[in-house]
């Protein structure tokens, strides 16, 4: 039997793209109604009306099925925001995790991967692989506010984009208290605040001296 092709190294067509939204849309609907232990190839088979045999073949493994449904759910999330400002940008950034995490699939589409990575060096590695095409997307917007002045030269863009949805998750996955507007303006905000104080500097050492 032929190894399944890694996710993300064909750009499938025609119906093999039609196969392939099927099956990731009926995997993330499993994820999220019963978490990873309840995540089956056959059973997204069933929920995406295709053939057991077409998903073992392509995927072979729920490993590789999560690998990549998490690929889709990068290329498919809503491109960064152009404001003008950086308070702008990172309180649409944190506006748009706050909706993604609030969204009852989504969130608990992602509470089920995050929980799963913590066990499997594969969804990790996947998961690891989706938040550095995020930060990536939106690391530009700290990367201009630089060249406005707004903020140190040597400032690490994607920390900065790291501090603004770092709380969010806490609130999610820890807290769980409630993720509002206010909490995604506020966690905006700080971000900004500690940008511009120099929190993110690639030159900040933290030597003690006794």
């Amino acid at each position: 039997m032929n190894d399944p092709v890694e996710p993300g190294t064909v750009r499938p067509g025609g119906r093999t793209a039609r196969v392939r939204a099927a099956v990731l849309r009926a995997a993330g609907d499993a994820l999220a109604e019963g978490g990873i232990a309840q995540l089956d190839l056959a059973d997204v088979a069933r929920r995406a009306d295709v053939g057991k045999t077409t998903v073992y073949r392509r995927w072979g493994t729920v490993a590789n099925l999560v690998t990549d449904l998490l690929l889709d759910m990068a290329e498919q999330s809503l491109p960064r925001a152009d404001t003008g400002t950086l308070l702008g940008d990172l309180t649409a950034n944190a506006q748009l995790v706050q909706r993604t995490l609030t969204d009852q699939r989504q969130g608990a589409l992602f509470k089920a991967i995050i929980a799963a990575a913590t066990g499997d060096t594969r969804t990790a590695q996947a998961l690891r692989r989706f938040y550095d095409t995020r930060i990536n997307e939106w690391a530009p917007c700290v990367e201009q506010a630089i060249a406005r002045g707004e903020l140190p030269a040597d400032t690490d863009p994607q920390e900065v984009i790291r501090a603004v949805s770092a709380p969010l998750y806490y609130r999610l996955l820890v807290t769980g208290e409630d993720l509002d507007n206010a909490t995604a303006d506020r966690a905006a905000n700080a971000a900004v605040a500690a940008a511009r104080a120099g929190t993110y500097r690639r030159n900040t050492t933290n030597a003690s001296h006794i």
